[in-house]
């Protein structure tokens, strides 16, 4: 595997999103637009920006939330199948369960093109295009170490099981600090990507291990969760890394809070995914291999004011 990352109209009981659209913007079709839950910024960037770009390029855009609902996500992929879409964007629902789908709109005449996480069939999708999570979360890990002195207990705050970047993150982050034998992991847990979840996670971990040193996260998300448990229980002195780079973690590091984070361009992403697409339905190709890696860029307190909605400024 390669992986080495507005008038609303409700529908499908209420879990989609429709954006309307300018009549000029309806020329060349509709593209498909599907991402896990915007509540998360990162995936609500990687839906603004896609859908700018197919603006910019003159097609009408239908933006769907799936949830992380893999039956949500089949759902939607009918929808734009029956409207008749040009070309999907997907974030998708699981590297599995979500092969079918991406299948049936390709039997339907209608190309998928990836972006964030991969899935485990290789020729069904016209590009998978994701962030090099593993080379991410190398940077990350060796920031981490810098930060603990290659010595102390710290706790990793795992994303969604099902979810492959997940796991190439924590094994990215394991090939380094496991090189240290002083480093020592005392707890590690899932939070599913979640604020919420992990504010409770990391409470309970921090009662059962209250001398923990740093805590290093799969995502950004998380990574807030834990600080404002950490907040709360007056532990502002543990060290914690993220991984995605938000806008929350780049002013939590401005005001010398969480201490590092990992960009992964989630809005040029997107942009890309949607250039493709119209260059494939032009032109019958990209141009690309399916599969596409774009490199992350470390986040602390030396650039994080550059940072903004998950780009790096010049």
């Amino acid at each position: 595997m390669l992986i080495n990352r507005r008038i609303l109209v409700s529908a499908l009981a209420g879990a989609v999103s429709l954006i309307a659209m300018p009549a000029f913007a309806q020329d060349k079709g509709l593209i498909a637009i599907i991402t896990p839950s915007h509540d998360n910024p990162f995936f609500k960037a990687e839906a603004v920006g896609a859908e700018a770009r197919a603006k910019e390029l003159g097609y009408e855009t239908i933006v769907l939330v799936h949830d992380d609902d893999p039956n949500k996500q089949s759902e939607m992929y009918d929808t734009a199948i029956a409207r008749g879409a040009k070309a999907i964007i997907l974030d998708n629902a699981g590297a599995d369960a979500s092969v079918a789908p991406v299948r049936r709109a390709k039997e339907a005449g209608i190309p998928s093109f990836l972006i964030d996480r991969e899935i485990k069939e290789s020729g069904i999708a016209v590009s998978q295009i994701v962030s090099n999570n593993y080379q991410g979360a190398q940077l990350g890990a060796e920031k981490f170490v810098e930060l603990m002195g290659e010595e102390g207990n710290y706790v990793e705050l795992l994303g969604r099981e099902a979810d492959t970047n997940a796991g190439i993150r924590s094994s990215g982050y394991h090939d380094i600090i496991d090189q240290y034998p002083d480093l020592k992991m005392v707890a590690q847990q899932s939070a599913n990507w979640s604020q919420t979840e992990a504010y409770a996670k990391m409470e309970t971990i921090l009662q059962a291990n209250p001398d923990i040193k740093g805590v290093i996260s799969g995502n950004d998300t998380m990574a807030m969760g834990a600080w404002a448990a950490l907040e709360a229980a007056g532990r502002t002195d543990v060290i914690l890394v993220g991984f995605d780079g938000s806008n929350d973690v780049r002013d939590s590091i401005m005001k010398g809070g969480i201490k590092a984070t990992v960009l992964q361009p989630a809005y040029r992403q997107a942009q890309l995914a949607v250039e493709q697409a119209d260059q494939y339905l032009t032109t019958g190709s990209t141009d690309q291999p399916e599969k596409q890696l774009m490199d992350c860029v470390l986040i602390d307190e030396s650039n994080a004011a550059k940072l903004e909605t998950f780009a790096l400024a010049d």
